[in-house]
């Protein structure tokens, strides 16, 4: 990437300027979008047969450079020259008597036609046909004449700026005689002028927005339908079809991880779990379009669009910004001026239609946006996918495979060697789906993550990585299993310098990465424990195995070798569950398990901390001799003041104390590294009556500050799909220990549950959020489909209805 990287990623404690937001240009029309190509880098290094492509392959298009191209078609497409009437075989538009021309075409496409239903596709806010590979769609042909034996009916399909039959960009469908590669149609019923066709599509087909027409042949000439954009048709992965690859044979999975369009992220630390709802949207009115217009930006071969594991790594690569101007900026360095904080985004329609609208990257990502987003376009175009988070999620940086933390002689970190970090907390992606491309046995949940960590093959992505060969630490599978085995599985290794300069190993921590991963449960808002698909049980012959045959390829093949195994006292870390603004107490505490006294001098280190490990400066810190009887526990407590954190705090409210302690009479050395953070307060959503589909309804956001201080520029976030469009609403400023009050509109457009999503950003405080169910009853004599929408309009100064004192 030429020019200084926008996206910081874990490197935020270092000296960084966000890049200037460049001004939005006026929205288009949604039909107008540019799909120009993308670099050839990324498939110039990750895939050989692309590397040696034909330069004069039009598949693909030039470098993007910055936002796309105006005036192209809405595909990248050269559509064909379209007449306002039929197409003979000499191309004059003579219509001779006899021919057999098709004066019109029903597709059946819209929301509630047996198409969309049957290909559940029916909740997109799309007029245009939307199909599920592999499975059959109906098609109704208008005819000037009665349909003979004798007459020649064929359907194709385009897609890219040069189709080919051999790429699958050119699909050619004769009625009544079976076509290729899964291709067919028959006749079902013909009756005066109309002709009802069932025609099927490949489970390999190719997935993006394809032009369609048709042409007939007679005694009396060549037919061709011009086309018409009223006509084309978006092809989508099909998780219910045996064949697709990404089939999943369970129902309620394929309803929670395809089409349930809104979930749970996990958040904080292990032992003090936040959790909040995120808008996938993958249904709203253009967030299908966004999604191709990805493809298209990272100039992905049309041929190669029917391969989920190409598809989901080409994702991974462009959710981020890095190295092909991709949707997201990273930004981990507490500045979110020149843009949003990534705390106040509540789903991902805003992003991705921001991105669609300007072809700018949008400001600002971190780990659980870049997740959020990823699964929307991964359920959109029809892969199952849902979002994980890893708790004590390690970033190795030398592939050794484990975590080593490196202490001076008086076990006092050395900051400036410790270059892994284990984050708070890291969100990825699972998807479902076979992989042809490996061994057997690596079928099924496959990790994608679209967070700028490391380059994979010289570019910013990670996966797909089988979560199988994730357990079994066989850390040379493809792709980028050795970066996600230690993320999950990897042992913290403690190294003491000593006198002579040199380091030795003084503990290993073997449970102290990967102790918990989540994703919320199928069909309710719990939360899922699924720690046990991605390692086998701590401590088990199977996990130590795992391990030691991980690191055993990486840089650091020996570092077993010289552990010392002495422990008799027992450490234990307690942090009091806290509210931002208010005091807490951290408590250390000793058990000695052995039959002798022991004395342990302990040293109690204490510093702020970004979720991905970067500390602040040490801000206050604690030591203590204790002396234990045999079978005895003595408790270290450290409290600390709310003035004494606040000037330190920086995102997500983590503290991390370091703890070192040496036994006197054995020489056991003890070392653990504890985070906790302080909670934020929920926004409470009131509903204010009824909802249904196409009537005005109210909603009312109660907040109270919890801080001393007053909360300056405070911006409420508003969304929720098939309720609101993204919607921004700028309150001013809210005083000390202040209750506010806001009354906001909606008109919800799709019945059904809903879920009504809120969060609240200010300098001094973010992470603030909330959420309500909607349920939306269908407007009366109707299946409930409204073309109204909420209001989506970005800076809108909203009065309070009412504020309260604390």
């Amino acid at each position: 990437m030429d020019g200084p990287r926008s996206d910081v990623g874990r490197w935020g404690g270092n000296s960084w300027q966000p890049p200037t937001t460049p001004e939005p240009e006026p929205e288009p029309e949604p039909d107008r979008r540019s799909r120009g190509g993308g670099s050839r880098s990324f498939w110039a290094r990750c895939c050989g047969c692309c590397s040696r492509r034909n330069r004069a392959d039009d598949d693909w298009g030039p470098e993007p450079s910055g936002p796309r191209s105006r005036g192209s078609d809405s595909r990248g497409v050269r559509r064909p020259e379209s007449r306002g009437t039929g197409v003979n075989a000499a191309g004059d538009g003579t219509i001779r008597e006899g021919m057999l021309v098709v004066t019109g075409v029903d597709l059946l496409s819209s929301r509630s036609d047996q198409n969309r239903r049957e290909h559940h596709t029916d909740e997109f806010e799309y007029d245009e046909l939307i199909l599920r590979r592999g499975q059959p769609f109906h098609v109704v042909l208008f005819l000037n004449r009665d349909y003979e034996s004798s007459d020649h009916i064929t359907l194709e399909l385009f897609i890219g700026n040069n189709p080919e039959v051999g790429k699958g960009t050119h699909v050619i469908i004769p009625v009544g005689k079976g076509g290729s590669g899964g291709w067919k149609a028959q006749v079902t019923k013909a009756s005066e002028h109309n002709l009802d066709l069932r025609v099927h599509t490949s489970p390999n087909a190719i997935i993006g927005k394809f032009q369609f027409t048709v042409r007939t042949r007679s005694e009396a000439g060549e037919f061709q339908l011009p086309f018409d954009p009223r006509n084309e048709i978006y092809i989508l992965f099909n998780p219910w079809c045996p064949e697709d690859i990404v089939y999943v044979d369970h129902e309620d999975w394929r309803q929670e991880y395809v089409l349930n369009e809104s979930g749970r992220i996990y958040y904080g630390t292990e032992a003090q779990i936040g959790e909040r709802t995120w808008n996938y949207g993958q249904f709203d009115h253009g967030v299908l379009d966004a999604c191709l217009y990805i493809l298209d930006r990272r100039g992905m071969p049309y041929g190669g669009r029917g391969d989920p594991v190409s598809v989901s790594r080409v994702i991974s690569a462009m959710v981020n910004s890095l190295d092909d101007n991709g949707v997201l900026i990273g930004n981990w360095s507490g500045d979110y001026s020149r843009g949003t904080n990534p705390s106040a985004w509540v789903g991902s329609v805003e992003i991705l239609l921001s991105y669609l609208r300007t072809g700018y990257s949008v400001p600002y990502g971190q780990c659980w946006v870049f997740a959020g987003v990823t699964t929307t376009v991964l359920r959109c175009l029809g892969l199952a996918t849902r979002t994980i988070t890893n708790f004590n999620s390690a970033h190795d940086t030398d592939t050794s495979l484990t975590m080593d933390i490196y202490f001076d002689e008086n076990m006092k970190p050395l900051e400036h060697l410790n270059h892994d970090s284990v984050w708070n907390f890291h969100v990825w992606n699972d998807c479902w789906m076979k992989r042809p491309d490996l061994p057997s046995g690596f079928d099924g949940w496959q990790v994608v993550d679209a967070t700028p960590q490391e380059t994979s093959s010289g570019i910013f992505c990670c996966g797909p990585c089988s979560v199988e060969s994730i357990k079994n630490g066989l850390v040379y599978m493809k792709y980028d299993t050795p970066f996600i085995f230690a993320e999950v599985n990897s042992d913290k290794v403690y190294w003491q310098r000593q006198d002579d300069g040199s380091f030795k190993i003084v503990y290993v921590e073997e449970k102290a990465i990967g102790t918990l991963i989540v994703t919320k449960a199928i069909s309710s808002n719990m939360r899922e424990d699924i720690t046990h698909l991605y390692k086998h049980p701590e401590g088990s012959a199977a996990e130590r195995k795992a391990v030691e045959t991980a690191a055993a390829h990486g840089s650091k093949p020996n570092v077993y070798a010289t552990r010392d195994s002495a422990e008799d006292v027992a450490m234990q870390v307690e942090a009091q569950d806290a509210v931002m603004g208010q005091d807490l107490t951290v408590s250390v505490v000793l058990t000695n398990r052995g039959s002798s006294r022991r004395t342990v001098k302990l040293h109690l280190y204490l510093s702020v901390t970004f979720y991905t490990g970067v500390t602040g400066a040490i801000f206050k810190e604690t030591k203590k001799e204790v002396a234990l009887a045999p079978g005895a526990s003595d408790r270290v407590t450290m409290p600390v003041a709310y003035n004494e954190y606040r000037p330190h705090l920086v995102d997500q409210g983590a503290m991390l104390l370091n703890i070192s302690g040496h036994v006197k009479e054995s020489g056991q050395v003890l070392a653990k590294q504890h985070t906790f953070r302080v909670r934020t307060p929920d926004l409470s959503l009131t509903l204010l009556g009824a909802a249904v589909v196409g009537q005005e309804c109210e909603v009312q956001i109660v907040f109270k500050n919890p801080l001393p201080i007053t909360l300056t520029n405070v911006v409420f976030r508003l969304e929720g799909s098939g309720l609101q469009r993204p919607k921004v609403l700028n309150v001013g400023d809210i005083g000390g220990n202040e209750t506010v009050t806001l009354r906001q509109t909606f008109v919800p457009v799709r019945p059904g549950p809903r879920q009504l999503i809120a969060s609240l950003d200010s300098p001094q405080l973010s992470q603030v959020h909330g959420v309500i169910q909607v349920d939306v009853a269908p407007a009366s004599g109707s299946r409930g489909f409204s073309e109204a929408g909420g209001d989506s309009r970005s800076g809108e100064a909203i009065p309070m209805a009412s504020r309260g004192g604390a």
